[in-house]
């Protein structure tokens, strides 16, 4: 009797094989703009399935090493990283995956909706890029601070070039040093302190707690300037050169084996998930840095020009990974035959599927929207789209990281005692997907950041009128789906009134949660109902699915079930 193989999943091209990312950029570009995009998509694509896939398995088999002393004795803190590792770095510059929204030609071509592309370039890219979608992360937010206007010209002329060049060989990334072990999100409480040099430079002092992508060339970190006082408002974002260089301002980088004077990585991470992420605790002793904006002015603000960009990057990694979980969950079960028949035509398993497609739409939209928001604000000063985003990023941010960690826990058990393998890469799914909900703020801080940004800042309006606007399309399209929309609408309008009128209660601070996630999942059906009115068929029965699982807690599985090939 011979040996049974369970035959592997054919890998699918993800731009192909998605038809709700071709018909949102078919909309959101205009058939010329898509057709201006399409060759630089399907060249992602093309990489995505085949060095990149590679890649990534080989990042995943070799996590970083910190070696801390060369042959000699001298201390150098490097931090070894494989060759797969190093391919997702050159690839992520040579797709432009974070230069894009920077690049004269793309703001050209498609103005503002190059962020637009730009999260499509994620969606492809960042589900297999061994989680150096971290860093591209982190290098656009730090990207996005440099083109301040508050930011010193020779700083930002020394080192943006650099974080937005699409040569391999001389683009950069960016680390994040901003927690501390007895603060973490509570950044009030950070003991990091700055002191002004002769020469205009800074000296930085302090340890710092969870420190990614520590291999990279430069990093931002948080830090109080001496004499500022307390307080989270005062700290100051400052670039830290993370190894040695003649001119620090200069932008030039030596060798990794030349560490930064006063930098000193305390050890690697060992993390649930993101092993091949170089993940550090770093002491600085009197490093060198330099001022992003007056240290004198209140500079936590400024740094929030970063979170945002970090925070819509999460929401992106979180819808793409669900979608490409599905993509292989899908797959197997068209190779997987069970009690006597094929999975993929057993109607609960896709049911499951059905649902699991419902939520991955869901989380495109939303991520997406926070994209779309973002180039409104950088290339047009969109009043309206950055009333709107200041609540829309931490929304997108929070919603979709939980969704992302369900939907990977579904998604290893469809694999069966497969998913439970490690050398099967499903496994990884699942820790890869728990940081999400925590990087860039747990759930319960973006709730209560999502309550400031409603009570201070008046957010809830432009959110509300959108809503409202959907409902008004849906009407045509599912009467029944105009109906619950307009519901959920009418709640949320009095529940953030009384929230307005006490903000700082008990009950309001206790149930933050819950009324980020509700109008969340209002934003997000609203979202997917303007993609239906535009013309699209899937989008119009995810929106319809979607609402009445999230807003009105209903069991979709038969419709679901009957549904998957429209909805996957």
């Amino acid at each position: 009797m011979s040996r049974y193989v369970q035959p592997v999943p054919a890998a699918e091209d993800p731009y192909v094989g998605d038809p709700l990312l071709r018909s949102w950029l078919e909309r959101q570009l205009g058939a010329t703009g898509h057709a201006a995009a399409k060759g630089r998509l399907a060249d992602l694509a093309a990489d995505v399935v085949g060095p990149l896939r590679a890649a990534h398995a080989d990042a995943e088999a070799h996590p970083p090493t910190l070696v801390r002393y060369d042959a000699w004795g001298a201390r150098v803190d490097r931090i070894d990283t494989s060759a797969g590792w190093q391919a997702q770095r050159a690839a992520a510059a040579r797709h432009a995956v974070v230069a894009l929204p920077y690049l004269a030609s793309a703001r050209g071509t498609w103005g503002a909706a190059a962020r637009v592309v730009q999260h499509a370039l994620l969606h492809l890219y960042g589900p297999e890029s061994a989680t150096f979608s971290c860093p591209v992360a982190m290098a656009d937010g730090a990207a996005a601070l440099l083109s301040t206007p508050e930011v010193d010209a020779g700083v930002r002329d020394a080192w943006l070039p650099r974080l937005i060049s699409t040569d391999p060989d001389t683009a950069i990334a960016s680390g994040q040093w901003m927690t501390e072990s007895q603060g973490g999100s509570d950044l009030s409480r950070s003991t990091t302190i700055g002191r002004p040099a002769a020469d205009g430079s800074w000296r930085l002092t302090g340890e710092k707690w969870f420190c990614s992508a520590a291999d990279a060339a430069m990093a931002v970190a948080l830090a109080r300037p001496e004499g500022a006082g307390r307080g989270a408002r005062v700290l100051a974002p400052f670039l830290v050169p993370r190894y040695a260089v003649d001119s620090p301002l200069a932008g030039a980088t030596a060798a990794p084996d030349s560490p930064a004077p006063g930098v000193t990585v305390r050890r690697l991470k060992d993390k649930l998930g993101t092993r091949a992420l170089p993940t550090a605790e770093i002491g600085l002793r009197d490093a060198y840095a330099l001022p992003l904006g007056d240290p004198a002015v209140p500079g936590l603000v400024r740094a929030m020009t970063l979170v945002v960009v970090t925070r819509v990057h999460n929401a992106s990694a979180a819808a793409s990974g669900m979608r490409r979980g599905l993509a292989y969950a899908r797959a197997y079960a068209g190779s997987r035959h069970v009690a006597g028949g094929s999975l993929a035509d057993n109607p609960l398993h896709r049911a499951t599927l059905g649902a699991l497609a419902v939520d991955a739409a869901g989380a495109f939209a939303l991520a997406g929207h926070a994209f779309a928001l973002l180039g409104r604000v950088e290339v047009g000063a969109d009043p309206d789209a950055a009333a709107e985003l200041r609540v829309v990023a931490p929304l997108a941010k929070l919603a979709t990281g939980r969704l992302a960690v369900a939907s990977a826990a579904e998604y290893v058990e469809a694999f069966g005692g497969a998913g439970y393998v490690e050398d099967t890469g499903v496994p990884r799914l699942l820790r890869d997907a728990q940081v999400l909900p925590i990087w860039e703020g747990t759930t319960n801080v973006l709730a209560v950041d999502v309550l400031r940004a409603v009570t201070r800042e008046d957010a809830g309006t432009p959110l509300l009128r959108r809503l409202t606007a959907a409902v008004d399309l849906a009407r045509p399209l599912a009467p029944a789906l105009a109906d619950t929309l307009a519901t959920a609408v009418e709640e949320l309008r009095v529940t953030l009134a009384e929230v307005t009128a006490d903000p700082g209660a008990a009950t309001v601070l206790a149930g933050a949660r819950g009324l980020a996630l509700r109008m969340a999942y209002a934003l997000t059906a609203a979202l997917l109902v303007e993609h239906a009115a535009w013309g699209d068929e899937q989008a119009e029965l995810a929106a319809r699915l979607w609402a009445r699982r999230w807003l009105r807690h209903e069991d979709i599985s038969a419709d679901a079930h009957h549904h998957l090939d429209l909805l996957g």
